[in-house]
């Protein structure tokens, strides 16, 4: 069986599910939302063997079966209503996740991308730059700090050509459940009287990287998928192509160089991960720059656009976990 750790409403889970149930795969889907309140789990060992379950509402479930779990995009646990206090609410919240993440590593199955453990110390931009850089590939001008007197030193140094990111997520919730979204922005020159607050929360920043197209290379197991994104051609993805203008922003397939996609091969198997959707840009002057990837990226939309079959390559790789594990 391959599980499905991932929220409602999740469109690469729900094509992946379809296409796996179409080639005859047990799948069950698990959102971590409905725990406590509206689902249970049980782990239970008797001293001769362990049972691991859940009930959904329709009755418990053995989760013996389960050979591969696909860690992709979980929801946060939701206490229920009755419990008001923040304070308890959030020791609930933590507590069931716990629980959870308890629960899907005692099934012994393997992970897609990677176990939780790995997803976590995949994440860190900069570790992701230094490993880059190592395998080979180029890299921005890079600079974390919440030091406004670096800051600055960085900024003039690059004659002002810098731009500003999260040094975490780049989607931020609040409250109500409303989302908000902060992209890739250049610093401007105004910005500098603002430097102070700089010491409240640290920042990424980087030299600006002048572009031809922007890439996002996703990687499936031991295959490779590269999309150029001719996002020069309008203002709005300029700077950040996440100002989806799918309209109007060409998507083609791209072949890379022989080097930069066994450093993009390599990056993704030094993470520890067998997934991995990593973003490029390719300068004016033909040499390919590296500036993240995200272990658990979306792809979708590429597949859509260019008709790549990433889809059938993420449940080929589903599939050949599953056996392995069932092995």
């Amino acid at each position: 069986m391959i599980l499905i750790y991932t929220k409602p409403g999740d469109e690469h889970a729900d094509a992946v599910e379809a296409r796996l149930r179409a080639r005859g795969a047990s799948v069950m889907r698990l959102d971590a939302a409905r725990f406590p309140a509206h689902a249970t789990l049980a782990l239970e060992h008797d001293g001769a063997r362990p049972t691991l379950s859940v009930d959904l509402g329709a009755g418990a479930i053995a989760l013996d079966g389960v050979e591969t779990v696909w860690w992709r995009r979980p929801a946060t646990p939701e206490p229920a209503a009755a419990l008001r206090d923040p304070l308890v609410r959030d020791l609930v919240r933590d507590d069931t996740d716990a629980a959870l993440r308890d629960l899907l590593a005692a099934l012994g199955a393997h992970f897609v991308p990677a176990p939780p453990a790995t997803l976590a110390a995949a994440r860190p931009r900069f570790r992701q730059l230094c490993l880059a850089r190592h395998l080979g590939l180029a890299i921005p001008p890079t600079l974390v700090t919440n030091d406004p007197e670096r800051a600055l030193a960085f900024y003039q140094a690059h004659d002002g050509n810098v731009v500003s990111k999260l040094a975490g997520h780049q989607l931020v919730r609040g409250p109500l459940a409303l989302e908000l979204c902060r992209y890739t922005e250049k610093v401007q020159r105004a910005d500098l009287a603002h430097l102070g607050a700089l010491r409240l929360c640290p920042m990424v920043l980087q030299g600006y990287v002048e572009k031809r197209l922007e890439l996002r290379v996703t990687v499936v197991g031991e295959q490779l998928f590269a999309v150029e994104i001719d996002s020069q051609r309008r203002r709005r993805t300029r700077l950040d192509w996440r100002r989806y203008d799918l309209a109007r922003t060409p998507h083609r397939p791209h072949t890379l160089p022989a080097t930069v996609e066994r450093a993009c091969l390599g990056l993704v198997r030094r993470l520890g991960l067998v997934y991995g959707a990593i973003d490029l840009v390719l300068t004016p002057d033909g040499e390919y720059v590296f500036l993240e990837i995200n272990p658990n990226g979306q792809y979708l939309w590429l597949e859509e656009l260019t008709g790549l079959p990433i889809t059938d390559a993420l449940c080929d790789l589903l599939l050949r976990r599953a056996r392995e594990g069932a092995a």
